[in-house]
C-alpha cells in the first residue's frame, strides 16, 4: 500500500478510498475485539501475572493504558450486543459510533423488555448512516421515546438524578498564581451551575453591555470578553451576601497608602498578600467590594474593654490586617479565614481590646481553649503551644 501512487485520483475516486479505509478500520476494530474477549476466555493476562485484559494488552503492545481501557470496554460491549458486532465487522458503523451506541444500549433500564431493547439497538444503527457519533449520542439519550414512548420519561428522570449525583460528587474547582500577575484555574460543575453562570457571564459580556464601554466594532474576541466578564462578576457580586468568616463576611482588604490614594506611582498590598498597582487600588478603593484600610488615616474606635465580649467587625477587620493570617509561629491559614481569640478568656476577666486579641485558624483556636497546652508569644511577635507541666 505504501507504494501505490495517489497522483491520478479524482476528487470522486478519494472521497470513495477514504470511505472504504474507513470501514476496513471498523473491520479491523472488531477483530481486534475479538480477540481481546478471546485472550480473555484463554485467561492470557495471567501469564504475566497482568491484573486485567487492558493492562495486558497496554503492556504487550505500548498501548497507554486509557486507550487499552477503551479497547475492552469496546470488546465487553460487543460480547452482549451480536447486531452492533456485525455493523462494525461489516464497516456500515465507524468506532465512535458503536462505542456511543453501545453506551446508549448500557444506560437502558436492567428491567425493559428485551424486544424493546433490541427495537432499540436496530434503530440506533439505523440512525448511524445519517448521523456522526455525537448526534447519534444525544439521539441514543431518547431512544425510548421512539420505540417506548410509555417507559422514556421515567428512563430519563433515572438518568438525569444518576448524572445530577455524579456531577456533584465531581464539583471541583482549582486555582494557582503563576507569579507574574496572573492566576490560572479549572473547574467542574454540574450542569445547572454551568448553565447559571454561563448566563451572567453572558449577560455582562453581551454587546448591548459592552456598548456602553466602548464602540461595538472594538468588542474583543468571545473568550476575551468572557474572562472581563468573570472579572467584573467577581467584582460585582455583593459582599454581604457571601457567608461570614471568623465574624466578617467574605471581604478584600487592600492595604493603601495616603501617596496612593494621592495618585502617587508606589503598589498597594492585598490582606492576602499579593500586590496590586497603584491604579487599580484606587479604582478598587471605589467598590462597594473592598474596603481601602487607609493607613495613618483616622480609624474606628478598637479598644472597648470589658462593655462588649466579642470584637466588632471593625476591631476583626483591623486584627486581620495586622495579623495577616493565623498567628501561630509556622501556621499559613489565610486572614480571610481566621477566628479572633481572647488571649486572657473573658470568663477571667480578659478584655475586647486590639492588644488582647489574637488571630488564630479554627484548629488552633482549639487548641488554645484546651487547658493541656499555653499559648507563649515568641520574640518576633508570633505565638506557640507548650504543653502544661
Amino acid at each position: 500500500m505504501t507504494d501505490v501512487p495517489l497522483w491520478s485520483m479524482n476528487a470522486d475516486e478519494t472521497t470513495a478510498v477514504i470511505s472504504e479505509v474507513m470501514a476496513a478500520e471498523s473491520q479491523l476494530a472488531e477483530l481486534k475485539a475479538r480477540l481481546l474477549s478471546h485472550a480473555t476466555q484463554i485467561e492470557l493476562p495471567s501469564n504475566t501475572a497482568a491484573s486485567s485484559t487492558a493492562t495486558w494488552h497496554a503492556a504487550t503492545t505500548r498501548t497507554t493504558r486509557a486507550a487499552a481501557h477503551r479497547s475492552m470496554r469496546l470488546a465487553d460491549g460487543l460480547e452482549n450486543h451480536p447486531a452492533t458486532r456485525t455493523a462494525l465487522a461489516e464497516g456500515r458503523v465507524h468506532v465512535e459510533q458503536a462505542e456511543v451506541i453501545l453506551r446508549a444500549l448500557a444506560d437502558l433500564p436492567d428491567d425493559l423488555d428485551p424486544a424493546i431493547a433490541t427495537q432499540a439497538e436496530e434503530r440506533l444503527l439505523a440512525l448511524a448512516g445519517q448521523f456522526d457519533a455525537k448526534a447519534l449520542k444525544i439521539l441514543g439519550r431518547r431512544i425510548l421515546e421512539i420505540v417506548s414512548p410509555e417507559t422514556a420519561d421515567a428512563h430519563e428522570a433515572k438518568l438525569l438524578e444518576r448524572e445530577e449525583r455524579d456531577a456533584a460528587a465531581a464539583t471541583r474547582l482549582t486555582m494557582w498564581d503563576d507569579g507574574h500577575g496572573k492566576v490560572h484555574g479549572r473547574f467542574t460543575l454540574d450542569t445547572l451551575h454551568g448553565a447559571m453562570l454561563k448566563k451572567a457571564l453572558f449577560a455582562i459580556a453581551a454587546p448591548k453591555h459592552q456598548a456602553s464601554k466602548g464602540p461595538l466594532g472594538q468588542r474583543r474576541p468571545t473568550p476575551e470578553r468572557l474572562g472581563q466578564a468573570f472579572a467584573e462578576y467577581i467584582e460585582r457580586y455583593p459582599t454581604k451576601r457571601l457567608p461570614k468568616t471568623g465574624g466578617l463576611n467574605a471581604t478584600v482588604v487592600a492595604l493603601i497608602t495616603l501617596e496612593t490614594i494621592e495618585g502617587r506611582l508606589k503598589a498597594a498590598q492585598l490582606d492576602t498578600g499579593e500586590m496590586i498597582s497603584p491604579g487599580a487600588a484606587r479604582r478598587l478603593a471605589c467598590n462597594a467590594g473592598i474596603i481601602p484600610a487607609v493607613l495613618g488615616g483616622k480609624s474606628e474606635v478598637l479598644d472597648l474593654g470589658r462593655t462588649q465580649r466579642f470584637a466588632t467587625p471593625a476591631q476583626r477587620l483591623a486584627k486581620t490586617i495586622e495579623a495577616g493570617g493565623c498567628e501561630i509561629h509556622d501556621c499559613d491559614w489565610p486572614p480571610g479565614m481566621t477566628h479572633t481569640h481572647h488571649l486572657k478568656r473573658w470568663v477571667d476577666g480578659g478584655t475586647t481590646n486590639l492588644r488582647d486579641l489574637v488571630s488564630l485558624c479554627p484548629h488552633h483556636h482549639t487548641r488554645a481553649h484546651d487547658e493541656t497546652y499555653q499559648l507563649t508569644r515568641l520574640p518576633t511577635g508570633k505565638y506557640t503551644f507548650h504543653r502544661r507541666t
